[in-house]
């Protein structure tokens, strides 16, 4: 069963457009794990654009309560790591973006930074903390990521969401189904995120056979501005259920 873990990001830095605590991030998360969110995903970045600190450990508290996975992102040559260290999340997804980044835009090139990155996965694990890599959909990488430490990777799927409903759609979903059999071989999870929405994501599943989970956020909270929390997660939980063929 593919798990579903919402990334409350955006809706960190809609509260931080204004010195009040509205809207209420744990409030959000919490009305997203009563509807049967698996989990809470945050990226925290450098200038704390949208989630801080004080958030990180207060859904991380919330997550530990509720029983539900707590998933932080990031890349790990930024302060993030000491957030990492503090809270002890069930699972850290290095990202290799820049400080600057609007958002995350491509996985990690594992020729250039494995050395860099094996260290950390080692200290994340001693630390009881699951670790995901960040990467494009190319097969031959996969080998690589199991040879640094990691237990997953996340198949970063923004050139899926480009090709849905286009010619290219098919061989850009093989793609995905071939990497992630590759990491499979290696005794690798997959995970898979970014762009993904309740349209494109049961083709998604249907194609790339066994993803673990789905971290969702910017599409995932656009919707809940039209249909509410409850109603989105809800809607979100179903094309789940859409793509579980796979």
């Amino acid at each position: 069963m593919t798990r579903l873990s919402v990334n409350v990001n955006k809706v960190a830095l809609l509260r931080n457009s204004r010195p009040l605590d509205i809207p209420s991030v744990v409030r959000a998360a919490e009305i997203a794990i009563d509807a049967g969110a698996h989990g809470i995903t945050v990226h925290p970045r450098p200038d704390a654009r949208h989630i801080r600190p004080a958030d990180v450990h207060s859904l991380h508290k919330l997550a530990r309560a509720r029983g539900v996975e707590f998933n932080i992102e990031g890349n790990p040559f930024h302060p993030m790591l000491e957030l990492v260290r503090a809270v002890r999340p069930d699972q850290c997804t290095l990202v290799p973006d820049d400080q600057d980044a609007l958002t995350s835009d491509h996985g990690w090139d594992l020729g250039r930074n494995g050395a860099r990155l094996r260290p950390v996965i080692a200290e994340l694990k001693t630390l009881g903390v699951r670790v995901s890599l960040f990467m494009d959909a190319e097969d031959q990488a996969m080998a690589a990521a199991r040879a640094v430490g990691a237990d997953r990777v996340e198949l970063y799927t923004e050139s899926y969401a480009r090709a849905f409903g286009k010619t290219e759609q098919a061989p850009v979903l093989a793609r995905y189904a071939a990497a992630a059999r590759a990491a499979q071989r290696e005794g690798l999870g997959v995970n898979a995120g970014h762009d993904l929405n309740r349209d494109n994501l049961p083709q998604f599943l249907r194609a790339v056979p066994g993803v673990l989970e789905v971290s969702i956020g910017h599409a995932l909270i656009a919707d809940a501005i039209e249909f509410g929390m409850k109603q989105t997660v809800a809607l979100y939980l179903g094309a789940v259920s859409g793509g579980r063929a796979a």
